[in-house]
């Protein structure tokens, strides 16, 4: 660990490796980095003019489309918003089953509730609302692992959207369709009575996906195919986030060892030592050499700390004073905890030691990131950056909007501007009531995933990046956008009300 901070700012257990800083990075809004394109040499890929694939998308939940706890408006993802504005063709999976998505949406549980209950519940309905709860989740099991969702994926359809989530770098080089059935074959099929969400769920969501491209096909694999098919137009890369996101989600810092590579071993690590992660990148790269695409987005990798699933709680000071302009609070915990109720030796947390560390390495893995578009362009290749860290620190409400001291602390910080159709969501966990909306309104439910129409945003910043590149599109229809997004448009009446029965099911349910 390398650091000019205080010893009380760091956390004696990070790697050497890791630069640890309290400065935000600027947001880097030129693609190109200021690099000029170079003469392409004769190892660069050609690509038929036009190409038959116009976007191809590789990536974790993100790019799959996860809100709530669940795949399932896929047509809503922001690969799917951004390919209709640039009028390309583009085919996404869908999922179905009894709440609407996989493994468990939220939403869709929310709203069978209310079905049943309407938006209050009575005395005399409480007792009976934990076996409501226990029967849909329950119904949801037994559709995915032992019911319609566990038939075979469908082979006769190639997805341009080749997202899977829990995804990290090696999962995107290495897992193939074949392991992924295999270890379904290997789950035997049991009907967990307290289960929120099916078992074997990432191995049908990764089937899904990769199966039509065939059983030795992983991800970077399937956009090979594509690439040989007729040949990419852009080919949007967003993987990198799952080498950090487990330590805020599972509220725990394990750094890689040196089996960071192995499929199984990586399993028990929750955040990449940088030097592993730029190991990890430069294989990817790699692979990309060869893929014939037209141009290429790299997408950086988000803070662990700004979706709110690490909730930022100041025990000691509810006015936030004891930050004195830090980026970072005390603890980091679940939203579910109250701020008032938190003690970090009864909840699961973070320390900002901890989280100033993640956050640290992380800009050292867009930091590798940056440097492989840079080396890229200069050998003639049409590569380009989308700063998604830099965006989404630029909606940090908590951390920014919510702090004065915090913004003049940190002169390099810049707030991201929404759209005016946008202008009233924030970044905070998402609360609603029979009233509407309380708060929040750029995640969804598990607190990790954008709503709808956050992902209109995601999609609006990389058909911004393609316009410097000369590709010509029809902005995201915000407005309209607004209109699709259920979590938003009709907020579960429910949620607040069922907010602590709930709690452990999404103690479950968030992941990477």
């Amino acid at each position: 660990m390398t650091s000019q901070l205080p010893a009380e700012y760091l956390d004696r257990e990070t790697p050497p490796e890791v630069v640890v800083t309290d400065k935000i990075p600027p947001r880097i809004t030129d693609p190109t980095l200021g690099v000029a394109l170079g003469v392409p040499g004769p190892e660069v890929p050609t690509v038929p003019d036009p190409p038959r694939h116009l976007l191809v998308t590789v990536g974790d939940s993100l790019t799959q489309g996860m809100s709530s706890g669940a795949v399932f408006a896929t047509s809503l993802s922001w690969p799917a918003q951004a390919a209709a504005a640039l009028h390309a063709p583009f085919v996404v999976p869908s999922y179905g089953g009894p709440l609407g998505g996989l493994p468990l949406n939220i939403e869709g549980l929310l709203r069978r509730l209310q079905d049943r209950f309407g938006d209050t519940i009575s005395l005399l309905e409480w007792p009976v609302l934990p076996i409501a709860v226990q029967q849909l989740a329950d119904a949801n099991e037994d559709y995915w692992e032992r019911g319609d969702g566990s038939a075979p994926p469908r082979l006769d359809q190639r997805y341009e959207n080749v997202g899977i989530y829990g995804w990290d770098l090696r999962d995107a080089l290495s897992f193939t369709d074949a392991l992924a059935a295999a270890r379904i074959a290997g789950h035997v099929p049991h009907d967990d009575l307290l289960g929120a969400k099916p078992e074997n769920d990432n191995d049908i969501s990764a089937r899904s996906v990769l199966a039509p491209f065939g059983a030795a096909s992983a991800a970077l694999d399937a956009v090979a195919a594509h690439g040989r098919d007729g040949g990419i137009g852009t080919l949007v890369v967003a993987l990198g986030s799952n080498n950090a996101l487990g330590s805020v989600v599972e509220k725990r810092v394990s750094w890689t060892g040196a089996d960071y590579a192995d499929l199984a071993a990586k399993e028990r690590y929750t955040v990449w030592n940088p030097v592993h992660f730029a190991a990890e990148y430069a294989e990817l790269v790699r692979v990309l050499d060869r893929i014939p695409a037209q141009r290429v987005v790299l997408v950086t990798v988000p803070h662990v700390t700004i979706a709110p699933i690490a909730q930022g709680v100041n025990p000691t000071n509810p006015q936030h004073k004891w930050r004195e302009g830090s980026r970072y609070f005390p603890y980091y915990t679940d939203p579910w905890v109250a701020e008032q109720d938190f003690s970090p030796t009864k909840n699961r947390c973070l320390t900002h030691q901890q989280a100033r560390a993640i956050d640290s390495a992380i800009d050292q893995f867009n930091g590798a990131i940056a440097d492989h578009v840079r080396r890229q362009r200069a050998a003639g290749r049409d590569w380009f950056l989308m700063d998604l860290a830099g965006i989404l620190d630029g909606l940090a409400y908590r951390r920014y909007l919510d702090d004065p001291a915090a913004v003049a602390a940190n002169p390099d910080w810049q707030p991201y501007p929404l759209p005016p159709e946008l202008a009233d969501l924030d970044t905070q966990f998402f609360r609603s009531d029979r009233t509407g909306r309380l708060q929040g309104g750029l995640f969804g439910l598990d607190a990790v995933h954008p709503t709808t129409s956050a992902y209109g945003v995601i999609a609006q910043a990389v058909l911004d990046v393609l316009s410097a590149a000369g590709v010509a599109s029809t902005p995201i229809n915000f407005a309209r956008l607004r209109t699709q997004d259920t979590l938003n448009t009709h907020p579960p009446a429910l949620f607040q009300t069922l907010f602590g029965l709930l709690s452990p099911f999404l103690t479950q349910l968030v992941r990477p």
